[in-house]
């Protein structure tokens, strides 16, 4: 980990110097952001990231984890007017350029997140809504839960959980509105699951993260 820790200052860093390239009161209008003469707070999940051409900051004013940077910084650059209307949710395999991170985000999120909350379903739910998702009781999907996140503006998750029963395992599934692609990349969406994973596990008693 400490050998990686240079890599991720260097691709922060190059982050930055891309952000700095922007007109990023501009870019807040285009995101519906808040922001003042030098900076823009970008809603990410229950907290505000404040970014500015000197770097990103929480609200205690030190840097946030290195994802959420690297999704912040991808948002900010990817950042367009007119995003195609979504047509409905699917799963992150799905999207056409996933196969380079599908297993792992099978394995680090989906899989992670049904072991950790195997048999506390209730215990999920809180933790969630503690991050500030909302049960959706109004849609046509057969789970026992049904969660809404906001990452970022334009941006949503949708998780599903059905608990162990005597017949089948515990599932839980991440979904996507179909446009996200065009609002991040692969890489970054995925970085966004595990994110969710994290947070509910930390929310929930966890100690540690998993994702730098």
């Amino acid at each position: 980990m400490e050998k990686k820790a240079p890599v991720f200052k260097k691709n922060y860093e190059n982050y930055l110097k891309e952000i700095s390239k922007l007109d990023l009161l501009k870019i807040a209008k285009i995101l519906g952001l808040k922001k003042d003469d030098t900076s823009i707070y970008v809603p990410f999940f229950n907290k505000i990231i404040k970014v500015n051409k000197s770097g990103m900051y929480d609200e205690k004013g030190k840097q946030p984890l290195y994802s959420e940077c690297i999704v912040v910084a991808k948002y900010l650059l990817m950042a367009q007017e007119h995003v195609p209307e979504s047509k409905g949710w699917v799963t992150y395999k799905d999207f056409k350029d996933a196969a380079p991170f599908a297993g792992a985000f099978s394995n680090n999120v989906e899989r992670m997140i049904e072991k950790r909350f195997l048999n506390r379903i209730d215990e999920l739910k809180k933790a969630g809504q503690i991050l500030g998702g909302h049960v959706i009781t109004d849609m046509d999907l057969s789970y026992e839960l049904i969660m809404k996140f906001l990452v970022v503006p334009r941006f949503e998750i949708l998780l599903v959980f059905n608990d162990q029963d005597e017949e089948f395992p515990a599932e839980a599934r991440i979904l996507f509105q179909d446009n996200a692609d065009k609002i991040l990349d692969m890489e970054c969406i995925a970085i966004s699951g595990w994110l969710l994973s994290d947070y509910l596990h930390i929310l929930s008693g966890g100690k540690e993260f998993t994702i730098m």
